[in-house]
């Protein structure tokens, strides 16, 4: 892939997705958290899948991909958004987006556990800054708030999807997976939206207007666009360009919820963003995949 190419998928994927998390929190004021999600993947995943009929490969083949794309789905629409966005009844948008893209850090250390992958000493010293900004954010307070235990969990998700991604995708076409990840995802969400909320959608020219906006803009654009940069590209490369997310998330805010961000919040994102910098630095990991790792990820999963 051309890296001017490569870079401005890059841009427009980062700004969708810190886009979001504004419009969602904005979406609350017309349905619950966990089924404004689910309606959004379900709806999402659905338009897609009629998108892609037409592919070479219009659906999962047989039983073990059906069940990759499930449990992606379950990690990466359900468990990445579920809990970035209802980490959002306690904390702000854009402490959330900061939150939630640690991701590249966890990249780093899932990926040296369980893949085999070795990473330079300037990409370890990036997790070590990366944790000091999230030590800022939490203002080096110990007692951590359901918000952000949820945003820190959402993180970890993201970064098994990204892997589990990379391993699998290369045997699916990208729109395939994206649309049938998200209707498990949506899926799932619903259930829980079923089982913890009191479900329902207050129909109004806003509320559609950001269903819609969550639907294509946010869910098929941006999923479409991130599966295949994850395809072609280093996940920890691809990953390391999502520090760009808590800047235009804390934007967003600023412009569509006129959230103030506390002086440490913005330290700790600065030091978020110069650890994930520090990892994609001068080139990329050195990965050196080896099978039997991945596969016990795979059967603990």
């Amino acid at each position: 892939m051309k890296q001017f190419k490569y870079v401005s998928l890059l841009l427009i994927t980062t700004l969708l997705m810190g886009i979001a998390f504004p419009v969602g929190k904005i979406g609350f004021e017309y349905a619950p958290p966990f089924f404004l999600m689910g309606i959004r993947f379900v709806i999402a995943g659905g338009l897609l899948a009629l998108l892609v009929r037409s592919k070479p490969q219009p659906r999962p083949r047989g039983t073990s991909q059906w069940w990759q794309a499930a449990v992606i789905g379950l990690f990466q629409s359900a468990g990445v958004m579920g809990c970035g966005y209802y980490s959002m009844r306690w904390i702000t948008s854009g402490e959330s987006s900061i939150m939630l893209n640690l991701n590249p850090l966890f990249v780093i250390i899932l990926g040296t556990l369980f893949t085999g992958a070795v990473y330079r000493v300037r990409q370890w010293l990036g997790v070590v800054v990366g944790f000091l900004g999230v030590a800022f954010c939490l203002n080096f307070q110990l007692g951590f708030q359901p918000g952000t235990l949820l945003s820190m969990a959402g993180a970890i998700f993201f970064a098994i999807a990204t892997l589990l991604i990379k391993r699998w995708g290369s045997a699916f076409q990208m729109t395939t997976l994206a649309a049938y990840q998200m209707i498990f995802g949506g899926i799932a969400l619903l259930l829980l939206s079923a089982l913890t909320e009191h479900p329902y959608f207050r129909i109004t020219t806003m509320s559609v207007a950001i269903l819609l906006w969550l639907v294509v803009m946010c869910s098929i654009v941006q999923f479409s666009l991130w599966y295949y940069l994850l395809k072609n590209g280093d996940p920890a490369k691809t990953s390391a360009y999502l520090f760009l997310v808590p800047l235009f998330g804390v934007l967003s805010s600023w412009l569509l919820l006129h959230e103030t961000i506390e002086w440490y919040v913005i330290v700790g994102g600065a030091f978020i963003c110069a650890g994930i910098f520090l990892v994609n630095w001068q080139g990329t990991a050195r990965a050196k995949v080896q099978v039997a790792p991945v596969r016990a990820v795979e059967k603990s999963i």
